[in-house]
């Protein structure tokens, strides 16, 4: 009798919380529900977006004008290295985390993610990470100087004493991403509703799958990585020490065959949500999602296979640049394909233009762009040119922050109203957009031309003829930056407004999938019955 009076408690207990989340701090601390734990990413993303903003403002500051305008070299380095740091590895990769653990779970019709208490810890690592790299700012010999990609021997021999601090913060990322990964890989495979077959999951999820395992392939390099430099800073080793009979070009290799797949962790999760946005927009079902998906697949694979197309420069021989150079220009073949399937897609659709189909376009067009320029740098022979140079700087802006920060905004559009159940100013919208896009393309073009000028990346000073492009990029900069307080204020007016909730249970008119079945705001607990997929197959996955 007892045991049954027990049982019947927890039940009631059981209901009572799953009305709606517990109150206070706790909620934050200890939560596993999914869809907090990707707000705790997104808004520690949106904190990290205006540090690493404000160190670019910085930075930009300096270069207004030839000679020292307000930093001595020694800090501007420190920025340089930072505010890269921070925007690949604060910004970037956490808010991609918050999107999918949003959203993944939704889409495949999954009550939560299979680990939440994992999920919870690899959330709170990061925090830390971020806090004990900030602080190498205040310690003596200061913060890292040697640019985000960190190379030996500026790290191991001239590093400053920060260095281990900053060592041990890049451990503690590479473990929340690779405990994030872990949970999205499980979750996918295992916790599909019934009836949804793998090639009948949105292209988001798949990009996720593919990411995922990207992330549990190459964080560990990083790792090793990192671990050699501290064994060769404290204990006496010379893996890149070349009078211990080391090679500092050992790192070169390790780093990059981590450092290139990274670019496509950062990029395809962006593609699933550009896969999803275009088609709602259009009207129409994603042309050719089969081939979406292998190429998606293909982009990964051939991901490995390119690292040492940034070594060009470092004295490989004949034969391994034309093999990497072949390969970095196959590259273009599968994201070429996605390229297509999206102006496919679009091509007699009937197209609107809110605010998150205006990114998704502003994506498409800057992207290609960007991997036009890529493809200028995959040619070993011009790579000797481009190496070093501002070209670089600006091709891999165009490429990450269209590819990457573009898509994000794109997605918290898309999906916001979901989420809070209220809709947001299109007008604000659309003003965001235009002075996001105007700002970054005055900044990163003329870098373009900076860099084919000769003038090296990551210096404080530089000859007067680059003057006035330098000071058209600050200006641009500051658009860009200042455009963003745009988008902080949509984004807490709908989740800190007062008033009803105006967003219908699907939001826009041509959207599909399991995520808009659900009320808007989305309930705390979701999916607690699987739905049935079968019955609610998208059309945005047919084939054409």
């Amino acid at each position: 009798m007892t045991d049954i009076s027990t049982t019947v408690d927890h039940a009631h207990e059981q209901d009572a919380h799953d009305h709606g989340p517990p109150k206070g701090i706790t909620r934050w601390l200890f939560t596993t529900n999914h869809k907090d734990i990707g707000t705790l990413y997104l808004s520690f993303s949106f904190l990290m977006l205006f540090v690493g903003g404000f160190m670019a403002l910085i930075i930009r500051t300096e270069l207004f004008e030839p000679g020292k305008v307000l930093l001595n070299p020694q800090f501007f380095n420190q920025m340089t290295t930072m505010h890269g740091l921070i925007m690949v590895f604060g910004v970037i990769m956490p808010a991609m985390a918050g999107l999918a653990n949003w959203m993944i779970p939704m889409m495949i019709g999954a009550p939560d993610m299979a680990l939440p208490r994992l999920n919870n810890w690899s959330f709170w690592l990061l925090p830390f990470a971020f806090a004990m790299l900030s602080s190498t700012l205040f310690m003596s010999g200061g913060a890292p100087a040697f640019g985000w990609t960190f190379y030996a021997p500026l790290s191991t021999t001239y590093g400053p004493p920060s260095t281990d601090f900053f060592i041990f913060s890049i451990h503690m990322m590479g473990a929340s991403s690779i405990l994030a990964a872990l949970n999205i890989v499980v979750t996918i495979f295992n916790m599909r509703a019934p009836g949804m077959k793998m090639m009948n999951m949105p292209i988001f999820v798949w990009g996720w799958l593919t990411t995922a395992f990207l992330l549990l392939a190459v964080m560990p390099v990083l790792a090793g990585c990192v671990t050699m430099m501290l064994m060769d800073r404290h204990f006496h080793t010379s893996f890149f020490n070349a009078a211990g009979g080391g090679d500092p070009l050992l790192f070169q290799h390790v780093f990059w065959f981590f450092g290139h797949p990274e670019v496509y962790i950062l990029i395809l999760p962006g593609f699933g949500i550009i896969s999803d946005i275009i088609p709602t927009f259009s009207r129409k079902p994603l042309f050719g999602y089969h081939a979406m998906v292998y190429a998606t697949v293909g982009i990964a694979i051939v991901g490995f296979l390119v690292w040492m197309h940034h070594m060009f420069t470092t004295g490989a021989p004949l034969a391994a640049q034309l093999f990497f150079m072949y390969v970095t220009m196959l590259v273009a073949v599968p994201t070429g394909i996605k390229v297509f399937n999206w102006v496919a897609t679009l091509y007699k659709g009937s197209i609107t233009f809110e605010t998150p189909m205006l990114f998704a376009l502003g994506f498409i067009v800057m992207f290609t762009f960007g991997g036009f320029s890529g493809l200028m740098l995959s040619l070993a022979p011009a790579d000797y040119q481009y190496r070093d140079s501002y070209f670089v700087v600006a091709h891999f802006h165009y490429v990450l922050v269209s590819g990457s920060l573009f898509t994000i905004i794109a997605a918290v559009y898309y999906w916001l109203p979901k989420w809070t159940g209220r809709m947001y100013s299109e007008k604000l919208g659309q003003w965001h957009f235009w002075l996001t896009t105007i700002g970054m393309n005055v900044t990163f073009m003329p870098m373009h031309f900076l860099g084919l000028a000769g003038m090296p990346r990551r210096i404080p000073d530089y000859a007067i003829q680059f003057t006035d492009f330098n000071q058209i990029c600050t200006v641009g900069a500051f658009i860009f930056g200042f455009s963003q307080l745009i988008f902080l204020y949509i984004v807490l007016k709908a989740c800190l407004g007062k008033g009803k909730h105006d967003a219908m249970d699907r939001v826009w008119e041509g959207a599909k999938g399991l995520e808009w079945t659900l009320p808007s705001p989305v309930p705390y607990h979701t999916f607690v019955t699987p739905p049935n997929a079968t019955t609610l197959q998208t059309e945005s996955h047919a084939v054409f």
